[in-house]
């Protein structure tokens, strides 16, 4: 993609939203159009597929805070005339004339406002830093050649995001999980060259494959993106049929995301490499997905620790007053656990080893015991209640709060 392409495209509008709009409200945005229009809930529409790589051309821009910085430079400078229109298309009042002074008046040139070693009149490559360096970032950085012109061909691929939904105990102790994910690649048809196959770009004869052309008006001289090969520095006599020349198209594919031991509920696991190709040789972008762990029946993840697991374990009375040993599960196993005489309910014993298997070490397993209390009772359970009621009728566990204790 050129910055012709965002000069000529309105992303905001392709994605419905204002150009003043959230990361967030983009993302939303986003999501609800390519679950519209994804390929599969419309097999054989070739309208919402040409729709769905728009809206997912516009989001590869809008999501990444550069790019869309950049994005709205290059459209506030050159939509509607730019640098390269007529009057009233130059900031501040400026035009190729000079300081309010008609075509042909004592001009003054940018590059002694800006370099202070060009003449006027002068191109973009006489002495000293021309118009072209001054808006040479907008076009991809980096001085190429002796003119001065900026090479914007290059540019590193866009983040792309995903989402993974895995059980507890994979995310516990790490699992490799396959992944679809339909987003923008390189073009399997073209190999990313934007040619048809069999075919091949041939370098631009207008700006000699640089991608910039330098241009006086006035007292001005400035590079901006050749018209001839949009900028790309190639041109491509046979495009290729499946992305259009662009050598990107939006396709799904299987990827094997490994997921480390311990990850939690909504952290990202990063696959360097796999999001958008980039162009002109850059690399590729990042792909960034979100992990959504699915509650366990029993276990869970301790707030303090997150490599400690936790559990709570139902018990009896007797139980606790006169002491047990208990048989409790673990993620993978059984462990026996003593109760001492005396125990309150809701007291926490610790398990040493059986959590999380992270960084070299094990965290431990955290069993919480609960007095489970019987909703119905027989009549022999019941009078052997009583007669222990009446047997502890001395004992007061509410002293203390009521004052009455000594």
């Amino acid at each position: 993609m050129t910055q012709r392409d965002w000069i000529e495209k309105d992303f905001y509008r392709e994605l419905g939203v204002a150009s003043g709009a959230s990361t967030d409200e983009i993302k939303k945005a986003y999501r609800k159009l390519a679950r519209k229009l994804h390929p599969d809930a419309s097999p054989g529409d070739a309208t919402a597929e040409a729709r769905f790589k728009a809206v997912s051309e516009a989001y590869g821009v809008l999501s990444d805070d550069a790019k869309r910085r950049e994005y709205d430079e290059t459209r506030a400078l050159f939509a509607g005339g730019g640098f390269g229109g007529g009057a009233g298309a130059y900031p501040g009042g400026f035009r190729p004339g000079g300081f309010g002074g008609g075509a042909g008046g004592q001009g003054f040139d940018l590059n002694d406002l800006f370099a202070g070693a060009g003449a006027p009149g002068a191109g973009a490559g006489a002495g000293g830093a021309g118009m072209g360096d001054l808006f040479g970032n907008l076009f991809g950085g980096g001085r190429a050649g002796p003119t001065g012109a900026t090479a914007n061909g290059a540019r590193r691929g866009a983040d792309v995001e995903s989402e993974l939904v895995i059980d507890f105990t994979d995310a516990v102790r790490g699992a490799e999980v396959a992944l679809r994910l339909s987003a923008p690649g390189r073009c399997e048809r073209c190999g990313g060259t934007g040619a048809r196959p069999g075919s091949t770009p041939r370098s631009c004869p207008t700006c000699g494959g640089v991608g910039l052309v330098s241009r006086s008006q006035g007292a001005f001289a400035f590079s901006e993106p050749c018209r001839d090969c949009r900028g790309t520095g190639r041109i491509i006599d046979d495009p290729c049929p499946e992305c259009g020349g662009g050598g990107v198209s939006t396709r799904t594919r299987s990827l094997t995301v490994r997921v480390p031991a311990g990850v939690l509920d909504g952290q990202q696991v990063r696959l360097k490499g796999q999001g958008e190709p980039g162009r002109g040789g850059a690399p590729a972008g990042d792909l960034y997905v979100k992990v959504h762990v699915t509650p366990h029946r029993l276990f869970g993840r301790s707030e303090r620790n997150a490599d400690d697991l936790t559990l709570t374990v139902p018990v009896t009375y007797p139980e606790l007053v006169l002491g047990s040993t208990l048989t409790v599960p673990t993620l993978d196993s059984t462990v026996s656990l003593k109760i001492p005489a005396g125990t309150a309910s809701g007291r926490t014993f610790r398990v040493r080893g059986r959590g999380v298997p992270r960084r070299g070490k094990t965290g431990d397993l955290l069993v919480t015991v609960e007095v489970a209390v019987p909703t119905k009772l027989d009549d022999a359970a019941a009078a052997a209640l009583q007669s222990y009621a009446a047997a502890t009728k001395s004992f007061d566990p509410r002293a203390d709060v009521l004052g009455t204790g000594r």
